[in-house]
């Protein structure tokens, strides 16, 4: 019933959450197009962004600002069986996801391998639930799987569920301890193996789209021109002395133009990439959605948008999505983690495979 659950939330405000991204993208292009007459909002927005690339680090949070009343009522024409349970709509309206990222260089100049530690964790009412922490050649992990069970209205795994008695006594170990929700860790070198091995049994089609340098300067060149003319902004004073920018603009217009700007290079997309159809464009709102940035001596402190103003079915709900920006916490190893032998458990538990592969490709 959870899957299914959280499908029918997902359906429900995947319009809004693609809204969010449209609108996110609206302003960290157009701050930096430089064609906007009424760009003095903007160009601030524009320098915290530079201002937050020449950082070496950064630290944010997540989180739904709702109540679970309002969660719940995005689906009315939900079943009994697909309503979502209490204790979820509490997890998502009381719980908040916590990220912090250290790199070599710049965070503007920063590639996948310039990252040398990187936190994270999911919280809920009574603590976290999900932390980990990839520093050096590990990632760390800890799980409060008995809050998990409670969402779920099933019991808990055992070790046994994991691994027969008697066999792997090392792992069987190492998986209790997990289990009690201790801090456990796993060779960054076998993830990586084992993340080799499913993309190369994954069909082609799902690999993840990229586009090429080329395509990405005629797609920036193709949707600033609209972008200029379509995003106001507008500054206010806030709390404390922080300074409010407010972007909006129509996003049936906006991404209608976008769309007719992108669809000549149609050709030049990755296969799978679909361009919405008129008909999918003429549901999105006519009215003009705004996100709220929150500066504060030319730093970006807070990014908030109220989804509910992005689709008609929530009108009147109130439903904000709200990153913070935070000191960012330097990703430590935790003392005393045990090592989980995943190509191990995983050979095991699939029978000589581990989701497919042959067990000699997983031997350690």
């Amino acid at each position: 019933m959870i899957a299914s659950t959280r499908r029918n939330v997902i359906t429900a405000i995947r319009k809004t959450l693609t809204a969010t991204a449209v609108v996110a993208l609206v302003v960290s292009v157009s701050a930096a197009c430089g064609t906007v007459e009424n760009l003095t909002a903007g160009q601030k927005i524009d320098r915290a962004f530079e201002k937050l690339g020449k950082e070496n680090s950064v630290g944010f949070e997540l989180d739904l600002d709702t109540d679970v009343a309002t969660l719940k009522s995005i689906d009315p024409a939900a079943t009994p069986d697909d309503q979502i349970p209490d204790e979820f709509a509490e997890l998502i309206t009381a719980g908040k996801i916590s990220v912090s990222v250290e790199s070599k260089k710049p965070l503007a100049e920063s590639g996948q391998k310039d990252f040398v530690g990187m936190a994270a964790k999911v919280s809920g009412a009574d603590g976290e639930l999900i932390e980990y922490r990839t520093v050096g050649d590990f990632t760390y992990a800890r799980f409060d799987l008995a809050a998990f069970a409670k969402l779920s209205g099933s019991p808990a795994p055992s070790v046994d569920d994991m691994l027969p008695p008697g066999e792997l006594a090392e792992s069987r170990a190492a998986i209790e301890k997990a289990l009690k929700g201790e801090w456990v860790k796993v060779s960054n070198k076998k993830l990586e193996e084992i993340q080799k091995k499913v993309m190369e049994e994954a069909p082609k089609e799902a690999a993840e789209p990229t586009l090429d340098a080329k395509t990405q300067k005629k797609l920036l060149d193709a949707v600033t021109g609209v972008l200029s003319s379509k995003v106001e902004f507008k500054s206010a004073e806030g709390k404390d002395g922080a300074e409010r920018v407010t972007a909006t603009a129509s996003l049936r217009a906006l991404v209608t133009a976008m769309v007719e700007e992108i669809r000549p290079l149609a050709k030049d997309l990755p296969p799978g990439v679909e361009l919405p159809t008129a008909k999918e464009l003429k549901e999105l709102p006519t009215k003009k959605g705004s996100a709220d940035f929150t500066l504060k001596n030319g730093e970006l402190k807070e990014v908030s948008i109220d989804l509910s103003q992005l689709d008609k079915k929530l009108k009147g709900k109130k439903i904000d999505l709200v990153l913070r920006l935070t000191d960012a916490e330097k990703p430590e190893a935790p003392a005393g983690a045990t090592e989980l032998k995943l190509d191990e458990i995983m050979d095991n538990m699939f029978g000589g495979g581990a989701a497919g592969f042959p067990s000699e490709e997983f031997s350690g």
